[in-house]
């Protein structure tokens, strides 16, 4: 049984918090996040730590790809170029804000990239230029969901950690090949190192640096995962982020808004608002995301289509009983501290 990717985690962890520690009192100094329209901190707070998770990522990843049980690079290669790509985006639009349509061509370009050069189909039944259309919009668009969802300490964390835990699962006891599995436990090892720096009350953020080309790999890895028998269980892993962002789109886009501006609707954000404390937020969030991660599994352990429909049934209920307490209901007094 392939067990190098297990190595990734510790050395992507170690060499993520190595890089922060090193890195912060720089961020202090030149990379304040300012409270805004869209923050849920109140007080001026260093981000870039993204900074430190893809470079931990990239060389950990890097470093392990060259084993020959491995096999070829060039996957790993595209993704890597992509991934710094969109750091380096996402580190100009830390620092001054660039135009929207600039940071969407450039992510309309980097996922077309890799779409384009998918090993398999995803839907064999369509035509090709539409199953690779389909897919770029949604790699794109979970990019963005992946920035807009990290809007509040530890969220990203409780949603990628519990996603790339269950993919490295995935790929030593089931049906994810060797490299999306290394790429998996490298990220889920850098996201590690990076969480005590994100505790509430954070005292580092990721920033777009990190969100970006974190949404790029965990769309990359859920990609791999649906080529390889698993859409369903692709489809189950993000079913918080996919559900938060894309109703408060469709609901802020229903209203007129301008849907590309700064604001506090998520319903992650919504339920602060309503009396629940950041840590009973995340926490809530990361058990739902563990729970699919178990309907996620049942799809391929037992791969039969009432399995499957169960599964994707069970996971939309969670998650709308989870949103719609984050919508309406305050925390008991308990848990507000």
């Amino acid at each position: 049984m392939p067990w190098l990717p297990l190595l990734a985690i510790p050395f992507a962890a170690a060499l993520s918090a190595g890089l922060i520690l090193r890195l912060r009192p720089l961020l202090v100094r030149y990379a304040l996040a300012r409270p805004n329209a869209r923050s849920s901190h109140t007080v001026p707070t260093p981000q870039g730590g993204g900074i430190a998770v893809v470079t931990a990522l990239v060389t950990v990843s890097g470093l392990l790809a060259g084993a020959p049980e491995m096999g070829p690079r060039e996957a790993w290669t595209w993704l890597a170029g992509g991934a710094l790509v969109l750091a380096v985006l996402g580190a100009a639009d830390d620092l001054r804000p660039l135009p929207a349509l600039l940071r969407l061509a450039v992510q309309v370009a980097v996922v077309g990239v890799l779409v384009a050069r998918l090993d398999g189909r995803l839907a064999p039944w369509a035509p090709l230029w539409l199953e690779r259309g389909a897919a770029t919009l949604a790699g794109v668009w979970f990019v963005n969901l992946t920035n807009f969802m990290d809007g509040l300490d530890w969220m990203t964390v409780a949603e990628i950690v519990p996603v790339s835990g269950a993919l490295v699962l995935l790929g030593l006891f089931g049906p994810l090949p060797l490299l999306p599995t290394l790429v998996a436990a490298a990220l889920l090892g850098a996201l590690v190192g990076f969480a005590p720096f994100n505790r509430p009350v954070a005292r580092l953020f990721l920033g777009d640096v990190g969100s970006l080309p974190v949404g790029l790999v965990t769309a990359w890895l859920l990609c791999q995962l649906a080529l390889a028998g698993g859409f369903a269980a692709a489809l189950l892993l993000p079913l918080t982020y996919l559900a938060d962002a894309s109703l408060t789109l469709a609901a802020r886009a229903a209203r007129g808004e301008r849907v590309w501006e700064a604001h506090r609707g998520h319903y992650y954000q919504r339920a602060t608002v309503n009396g629940l404390s950041v840590t009973g937020v995340v926490a809530r969030v990361g058990a739902v995301n563990v729970a699919l991660a178990g309907l996620a599994a049942a799809t391929l352990i037992w791969p039969s289509p009432a399995v499957t429909v169960a599964a994707l049934a069970a996971g939309a209920a969670l998650v709308a009983v989870l949103l719609r307490r984050f919508a309406r209901a305050p925390a008991p007094a308990a848990l507000r501290s």
